[in-house]
């Protein structure tokens, strides 16, 4: 950097805001090496960045800077503005405008810059997302133009992708038709070698032609925070044409890049129950594969640094990019209030997939941390002064040189009207000093030498992003999309439809967990364990997407007590002697899955699945079982990525036999698990995809013991209705019929059709007042006499004189004097309540008071009972004791009781359609 330049221009603005910016940027470079202590390795500079001194400083000099490079310059936002919001790293939509692109000639301070879209913008617009094509002759990007303070955000035009040609200096949209450019939000665009463009989107294009599929409207689904439309992963070709969507995330999916691999690496907001991080995936080109690949857990987000020297502040990982050595770079900062920077860290994902947990092959060999930062000066993720700056963006340069284009602002102060740097001294001041707004340049950053080389200078009031280099670079392999009838079965496609395959639901990280262990449990010469606390069932589950509050404003009381969400049940699976599953489930949208016990209730010591599963027609997604709680303040380990534990099950033997098993259907090659051998031999498919199908009705075969060794257990069902239902996969395979025998009198909460046979569109939809309800209020025959379960659970008799329900339990269908909203029956199952009696003239009930104010006689105390169920939790629920004890000894048959119990696991939601919710 030119001093003598900065001088002048301090000089001409000496009493300004703009010169006294400019001094302390020229105070910053002679002192940027003054940067708190302790950040870096023992020796004496090891935390120190130094500036070049020209371009061909700092130990450059042997290296070409002859490229072109692109960037974003925005104004520094008004934080003192009535209508400022900060920026938060979940809000895609976001519009900043007077921002443009910007090429400049070379990677120099002397380099020409030109301004690439101000002619289309007119200070009305908005830039983001810069990336460079692999052979250095395009650059695509975000943009949004015009702003119009005066409409309402869905009026606004969308964020739109775009491209420059370098060689011939032409812009255009990618997508040419407008009313096509329109049909969603579209940002983070990135190249992939084939000359595709992958790009996060709002328009969720697969997502709502399923919308139709299962008779709704197409509109698009809210995140997770229920603030705007989720924006996930899509595809097209270069000329806008064939954009499929690749990722079915509930929430954001931001920010693609290509690993040296061919594998997409992305920032995937988890958002489900429980969990609310933004971690690094990756996936293949077409969507398939879709794996964690780092920083999932709690613990490994709490890695920030603050001004205490401590890394437990939550960090998220944002704008992943590969280096040349394998790691992959990420931007680490909070969700907002850090002015949209952070610190730069370097990860080793080939090795890890959390902080302090290896890959399989490393334990015992590697225990970490598996991130460094990048830059050894104190970069703090947290709000507030940060002394070693801030950076906005890096970029890798391609020219195995081991550096990065950075945006980056020193950390300043105000102190006495004057834009001082930050020292020790002044950081430590009591009242703090307040912290001067940001004042990012361009630099060329050596990762070996800790240099950084100016490149473009600061300017008062603007910022500097988005930096890219406009050079080519070594495009990795290309990743050729499945195609059916040779990656996979053909009817896979047809159906829509892909493959869950579980080694054993008993594995849990590799440790064997079922009672007496696999081969124990397989065995049917084995005794079952008493109690029985086997898995019996696999339960699918499917997120159910919420519209915006335009398309239908949804009363919170539509939901259940955890939380704004609903479910829907796909359908159920046996799970095998020993644990395993193979089942086919839809393809192209968000699953998860629960297990069960023998009554189809969700096994708590099983932990729920809490981030979102995805498969793409005929993909086969597998894995060894499932996890396993960490204890106390231990680290949980992740799952979801390959080779990070070993299989416990280990298959049939030698022979592909199973011990005292019926051989004469059900045998296999050595290494199967009995669920694999069940698909193939009964439920196969052609190319080799075989996998049964699910049902909507929960039922047990006993399809494994030889009737030599034991007798075979006996048949029972769950289902909504009797009659034949098939339990195979699909009209092309062999059809294995059940009959169901047990069934609801009541209305079945899924489409007839799915009562027999299951296809991918079937769907379990459970609506308190329309499916539970109905069975408080339905008449039984019990033993010759009429009997319903409001008869005692009612605050009136069959006289309609008052009495206690019941168990305090009022069952009425009538509005809740406290939630009209709700029926009485839901809030006295699910919420805590009053107990009552009848008042002394027997006349009227009364809440049971336990103390009273001996001043005023005002009751301060009641006897309060809990409900009797519990949301996501029907097996912990008392309900089901009371209704299996001798009292109620065959009044509710077990196909009501899995009615029950499903819709308490899933969350005891009012209503799980949200175009039968009631609107505000």
């Amino acid at each position: 950097m030119d001093v003598r330049w900065l001088a002048a221009q301090e000089n001409t603005g000496k009493n300004s805001l703009a010169g006294i910016q400019l001094r302390s940027w020229r105070i910053a470079l002679a002192a940027v090496v003054v940067v708190a202590a302790g950040c870096g390795g023992g020796g004496e500079n090891d935390d120190k960045v130094t500036l070049g001194t020209g371009q061909n400083g700092g130990g450059t000099s042997a290296l070409s800077l002859d490229f072109p490079i692109f960037y974003v310059k925005r104004p520094v936002p008004d934080t003192q503005d009535d209508d400022f919001e900060p920026s938060n790293v979940l809000e895609v939509r976001q519009f900043e405008p007077d921002a443009d692109l910007y090429m400049r000639s070379n990677a120099s301070p002397s380099g020409t810059e030109t301004n690439l879209t101000g002619h289309l913008t007119n200070h009305l617009g908005d830039v983001r997302d810069v990336d460079v094509s692999f052979d250095g002759t395009k650059v695509v990007f975000a943009m949004r133009f015009p702003f119009d303070e005066d409409e309402d955000e869905e009026d606004r035009p969308t964020w739109n992708i775009w491209e420059y040609n370098i060689s011939t200096s032409t812009l255009r949209r990618v997508i040419p038709d407008n009313t096509e450019a329109e049909a969603g939000n579209d940002r983070f665009p990135h190249y992939l070698p084939d000359g595709r463009i992958v790009f996060s989107s709002t328009r969720q294009r697969t997502a709502k032609a399923v919308l139709l599929d299962e008779g709704k409207p197409q509109y698009s689904a809210q995140d997770e925070n229920n603030n705007e439309p989720a924006s996930v992963l899509h595809v097209m070709w270069a000329d806008g044409s064939n954009i499929r969507q690749l990722s079915f995330n509930q929430s954001h999916d931001l920010d693609s890049a290509v690993l040296s691999n061919g594998q997409i690496v992305f920032s995937r907001w988890d958002g489900t129950s429980g969990a609310d991080a933004v971690s690094l995936y990756k996936m293949n080109p077409d969507g398939s594969d879709l794996q964690l690949l780092y920083g999932r857990q709690t613990q490994t987000h709490a890695s920030g640094t603050n001004a205490a020297g401590t890394n437990n502040n939550v960090i998220q990982y944002l704008a992943p990019r590969q280096l040349q050595n394998g790691r992959v770079m990420v931007m680490a900062r909070p969700f907002q209030n850090t002015e949209d920077a952070g610190d730069l860290l370097s990860i080793d994902v080939g090795n890890y997939v959390e902080n302090t947990q290896p890959t399989l092959p490393n334990v015992g060999v590697l225990a970490g941390p598996a991130q460094a930062r990048v830059a050894p000066t104190a970069v703090y993720t947290t709000p507030g002064p940060s002394p070693g700056g801030r950076y906005r963006s890096a970029y890798p340069l391609p020219d195995n040189s081991n550096r990065l284009l950075v945006s980056w602002s020193q950390c300043r102060l105000i102190e006495g009207g004057n834009v001082v740097p930050c020292t020790s001294q002044r950081l430590a001041l009591d009242p703090p000093l307040l912290q001067a707004p940001p004042l990012f340049g361009v630099f060329i950053y050596d990762l070996n030498q800790n240099t950084q080389l100016p490149i473009v200078a600061p300017v008062a009031g603007s910022i500097y992003s988005d930096v890219v280099a406009g050079a080519a670079r070594v495009a990795p392999p290309v990743i050729l999309d499945r195609v059916e009838g040779v990656d996979f079965a053909t009817s896979l496609l047809t159906q829509s439809a892909g493959i869950v395959d579980i080694k054993s639901v008993y594995d849990f990280d590799g440790v064997d967990r079922a009672p007496g262990g696999i081969t124990a449990v397989r065995n049917p010469a084995t005794p079952a364990p008493v109690p029985d606390n086997r898995a019996r069932f696999l339960r699918i589950e499917k997120a159910v997407s919420l519209p915006d509050r335009d398309t239908r404003d949804i009363r919170n009381t539509s939901f259940g007590p955890t939380g704004r969400f609903m479910r829907e049940i796909l359908g159920y699976a046996p799970i095998e002697p020993d644990g395993s599953v193979r089942v086919k489930v839809p393809a192209n949208v968000a699953l998860t899955m629960s297990i069960l016990d023998v009554n189809a209730r969700r096994i708590g010591t099983f932990p729920l699945h809490r981030n979102w599963l995805q498969v793409k027609p005929g993909e086969i997604l597998s894995c060894n079982g499932c996890h396993t709680p960490a204890a106390g303040n231990a680290p949980q380990r992740s799952h979801g990525r390959a080779n990070l534990f070993v299989q416990a099950n280990p298959g049939a033997p030698a022979t592909g036999l199973f011990p005292n098993t019926d051989t004469s259907a059900l045998f296999g090659n050595p290494g199967e698990t009995m669920a694999q051998v069940r698909a193939t031999r009964m439920c196969g498919l052609s190319s080799g995809s075989s996998a049964c199908g699910p049902n909507v009705n929960v039922i047990y075969n006993d399809l494994w013991t030889d009737p030599t060794v034991r007798p075979k257990d006996t048949s029972f069902d769950y289902c909504y209705a009797a009659g034949p239902t098939d339990v195979g996969s699909d009209a092309a395979d062999s059809q294995v019929k059940h009959i169901c025998a047990s069934r609801l009198d009541t209305i079945a909460p899924t489409q007839t059709a799915c009562l027999t046979s299951w296809t991918g569109n079937c769907r379990i939809v459970i609506n308190y007042v329309e499916h539970i309800q109905p069975l408080w209020d339905l008449t039984r025959d019990i033993n010759g006499t009429d009997r319903k379960c409001t008869i005692c659970h009612s605050p009136a008799n069959a006289a309609a004189m008052p009495q206690v329900p019941e168990g305090q339990l009022d069952l009425s269908n009538t509005a809740d004097m406290n939630q009209p909203d709700h029926l009485t029956s839901y809030r006295k199952l699910l919420f805590a309540h009053n107990a009552q009696e009848l008042n002394a003239n027997m006349t009227a009930l009364q809440d049971i008071c336990l103390a009273t104010d001996p001043m005023t006689g005002v009751c301060v105390q009641f006897d309060v009972r809990s409900g009797s169920v519990s949301a996501t939790n029907a097996r912990g629920s008392r309900f089901f004791t009371a209704v299996n004890n001798a009292t109620h000894a065959g009044f509710m048959t077990q196909s009501e009781q899995r009615l029950i119990s499903e819709w308490l696991d899933i969350g005891a939601q009012y209503y799980n359609d949200p175009f039968k919710a009631p609107e505000n």
